[in-house]
């Protein structure tokens, strides 16, 4: 990538009908090193690009040949966990991940778990039950909650009908789930 770049420098000047002189000028580059970048004798670098590229009125990524930025859409493919359905709504693994959650009315009996992470749910529509250790809530529309996924918690339908939520993970959030008893039983 960065051999193309010398090559690029040059037919972008002689497009704009600039000389290597005229280009130094508004550069504060030597002419030297401006023909130097050129023909691929010295290795670009941001000192030296970026003067050049605010010279031409172009962009750094126009210098350099980025790749076109694609489509930022992204290609839903729901997963279906018995009585749920999951949407991802991110497409790079790790990091903060989203997810649109449609859990039916039949998951409505608590079974909590851990794992590393943090969790953050907004409610779409219908009632969402969230037990987080000895906390028992439901969350109806418009309702947020956050926690930390190493306490035992589960989230599922009040049984009055379907919930559709908003989730988002912290980091490593989608780890595996690992049982936990609830405090006090066995």
């Amino acid at each position: 990538m960065l051999a193309a770049v010398g090559p690029r420098l040059k037919q972008l000047r002689q497009q704009r009908q600039c000389t290597l002189a005229a280009l130094s000028e508004a550069t504060g580059i030597s002419v030297s090193t401006l023909s130097r970048l050129e023909s691929g004798q010295r290795k670009p670098s941001l000192e030296l690009l970026l003067p050049i590229a605010h010279a031409h009125q172009v962009p750094l990524d126009e210098l350099v040949g980025a790749p076109p930025i694609g489509d930022p859409r992204v290609r839903m493919k729901p997963v279906r966990r018995g009585d749920m359905t999951i949407v991802p709504l991110t497409q790079q693994p790790g990091g903060l991940q989203a997810y649109k959650m449609l859990i039916g009315a039949s998951r409505s009996k608590p079974d909590l778990r851990t794992h590393e992470g943090y969790e953050w749910l907004y409610v779409l529509s219908g009632k969402l039950r969230l037990m987080l250790a000895e906390h028992d809530v439901v969350l109806k529309v418009g309702e947020a909650a956050e926690f930390d996924t190493r306490v035992p918690h589960w989230f599922g339908s009040t049984g009055e009908g379907p919930v559709e939520i908003l989730s988002l993970f912290g980091p490593q959030g989608e780890r595996m789930h690992v049982r936990a008893k609830p405090r006090g039983r066995e």
